[in-house]
């Protein structure tokens, strides 16, 4: 089983940009562990990070093929992207949407999600923790297939 892990613009920025909304571990921090939950639920991951819509899109597409499902934290794009939502709806892949933040609880510009307009799941507001979730997630909805 292979899954495509896509993180959106500013993740990054772990642990410098807004402790108190994103924590303080770094991204090398969530890249780490990652690695470490694939390993523990017996799964390969690719992981990719972009600031840039087009560079998430292509990724996307090339995903095609060559992986079983996404798990993505689209970031700000969540709120602005068609084209992601488009992509995501052009593998047909099951994919799984992770806010590390609670956006529910935000600014009401981040109120509506494109992405997850294209995702089985959503989790959010359980900090890095989430993405674990959405790998259990996303494993278990493969295997039941």
């Amino acid at each position: 089983m292979k899954i495509l892990v896509i993180n959106g613009p500013n993740i990054n920025m772990l642990g410098i940009r807004e402790p108190g909304v994103y924590g303080s571990q770094s991204f090398a921090q969530l890249q780490r562990l990652l690695n470490e939950w694939a390993q523990e639920l017996g799964i390969e991951i690719e992981q990719f990070q972009s600031n840039h819509e087009g560079s998430i899109v292509d990724k996307i597409q090339a995903a095609y093929g060559n992986f079983d499902g996404i798990v993505i934290n689209p970031a700000a794009y969540t709120h602005t992207s068609i084209a992601i939502l488009d992509a995501l709806k052009a593998v047909a892949l099951p994919a799984v949407e992770v806010h590390i933040s609670d956006v529910s609880a935000r600014e009401d510009f981040r109120q509506i999600s494109y992405a997850g307009m294209a995702c089985i799941h959503t989790f959010m507001g359980l900090g890095l923790e989430g993405y674990h979730q959405a790998m259990i997630y996303l494993k278990n909805h493969l295997e039941s297939r």
